[in-house]
C-alpha cells in the first residue's frame, strides 16, 4: 500500500464512525461493559467520538504530510496497548500503520472488545491491512517496542525492551488552574475534565492549582451537573470508600457528594478525589507547575488564558498530532532503519 492510500482507509474509518448506527454502538459499548465495568456507553461514545476527531480528513492529512510517506525499512512495531481508557491504544495503531509499518500488538485483557473491533472496520474498509496487523499474547518478534504504563511496569519495559529502540510511556496526569475570577459557565466545562471516562483517563484533570484563601463554593456549584457519576456503581463504591479514609483520618476536605476536594501535594489523586494547591503569585504557579511538568500531560484553564493551556472541556478532545507524553510518536517510527 502507498501512504495516500493508507491515509485514505483512515480517513473512511472516521466517516464511519461518524454515522454508525445507534443500535450498533449500543450493541458494542454492551459487549465492552462485560469486559470491563468501566467501559460503560458514555465512555464508550466518548471514545468513538474522539476517534472520528482524530480522523478528520483535512487536519489528519496536514498532519502526516509533516512526515515522511514511507519507512526507510519497513519494521515490525510492537506496542503494549494500556487500557484505562476505552480505545486508549488507537492512536499508536494510526502512528504505526500509517507511517508504513506492520503493528504487532498486545492488547490490554482490559480492552480487546474495542481494540479488535476497530482493527476489524478498518481491514474491512482496507483488507489489505490485514498483512500489518498482528494481535499477539508476546512481542519477541518486534524490531522495536511502544509500551504504555505505569512507572512500575515502565522500568520493566526498560529491562525487557531496552536493547531495541523504545518508546516507553509513564504515569501521567492532568491539572487545572484557577484564579478565583471565572465565571459559572466557566467552571461549569471544567466538568467533563475531572469526570470524564470517571477520572481514569492521562488527561482527566487530577489536580486544581487555586490562589491562596480561594473560595470553592462557586466551582462546587457548577460541577453540580456531573452528580450523575454516582450511577456508575465502581465510581460510587469508590466514592463511598475515599471518603470514608477522608473522614478516619480527620483530613480536611469539601464534599459535592460525589467529590472530594482535598488539598495535597500529590498530583495523582484517587478516583473520586481531586487534590488542590494554593499559589500565592503567578510566579509561584509558574514554579509549581514546573515542578510537576514532567508527570503533567495537559494544562487547563478558562478559555485557555493561562500561557500553554487548554481551555476548560478540551482536555478529552486532542488533535491527532497531541502525542502521550509530549514525545513524537511518528518521529520515533520515521527513525527506524
Amino acid at each position: 500500500m502507498t501512504h495516500s492510500e493508507r491515509l485514505a482507509a483512515f480517513v473512511a474509518l472516521g466517516q464511519r464512525l461518524n454515522t454508525i448506527a445507534a443500535d450498533e454502538l449500543t450493541a458494542l459499548a454492551g459487549r465492552a461493559r462485560n469486559q470491563n465495568a468501566w467501559f460503560d456507553a458514555p465512555s464508550v461514545t466518548a471514545a468513538v467520538t474522539g476517534i472520528a476527531h482524530l480522523l478528520a480528513e483535512e487536519p489528519l492529512r496536514r498532519w502526516a504530510a509533516r512526515y515522511p510517506p514511507e519507512p526507510t525499512t519497513v519494521r515490525q512495531v510492537g506496542v503494549v496497548m494500556a487500557g484505562n481508557i476505552p480505545l486508549v491504544g488507537f492512536h499508536d495503531l494510526l502512528c504505526v500503520l500509517l507511517s508504513g509499518h506492520v503493528l504487532l500488538a498486545k492488547l490490554s485483557a482490559d480492552d480487546t472488545v474495542l481494540m479488535t473491533w476497530v482493527m476489524e472496520e478498518l481491514t474491512q474498509l482496507e483488507p489489505r491491512f490485514g498483512e500489518f496487523i498482528r494481535v499477539l499474547p508476546r512481542l519477541n518478534a518486534a524490531d522495536a517496542f511502544i509500551a504504555t504504563g505505569s512507572d512500575n511496569t515502565a522500568r520493566y519495559f526498560e529491562f525487557y525492551f531496552g536493547k531495541k529502540p523504545h518508546l516507553i510511556r509513564r504515569n501521567r496526569t492532568s491539572v487545572g488552574v484557577l484564579t478565583g475570577l471565572e465565571t459559572s459557565a466557566e467552571l461549569a466545562r471544567l466538568g467533563p475534565d475531572i469526570f470524564q471516562y470517571y477520572g481514569l483517563g492521562c488527561r482527566n484533570v487530577s489536580k486544581l492549582f487555586v490562589p491562596t484563601d480561594y473560595n470553592f463554593v462557586p466551582l462546587l456549584d457548577a460541577l453540580q451537573t456531573c452528580e450523575g457519576v454516582l450511577n456508575h456503581h465502581k465510581y460510587n463504591n469508590n466514592y463511598d470508600y475515599n471518603k470514608s479514609i477522608l473522614l478516619v483520618n480527620r483530613v480536611p476536605h469539601y464534599d459535592t457528594g460525589f467529590l472530594l476536594l482535598t488539598r495535597a501535594a500529590g498530583l495523582v489523586s484517587p478516583i473520586s478525589v481531586v487534590h488542590y494547591a494554593e499559589y500565592a503569585s503567578e510566579v509561584d504557579l509558574a514554579d509549581q507547575l514546573t515542578d510537576v511538568a514532567a508527570q503533567t500531560q495537559c494544562v487547563v484553564s478558562a478559555e485557555g488564558r493561562f500561557a500553554g493551556s487548554l481551555p476548560f472541556g478540551q482536555a478529552q478532545s486532542p488533535g491527532v498530532s497531541e502525542y502521550a507524553d509530549r514525545v513524537d510518536t511518528m518521529e520515533f517510527l520515521a527513525q527506524l532503519v
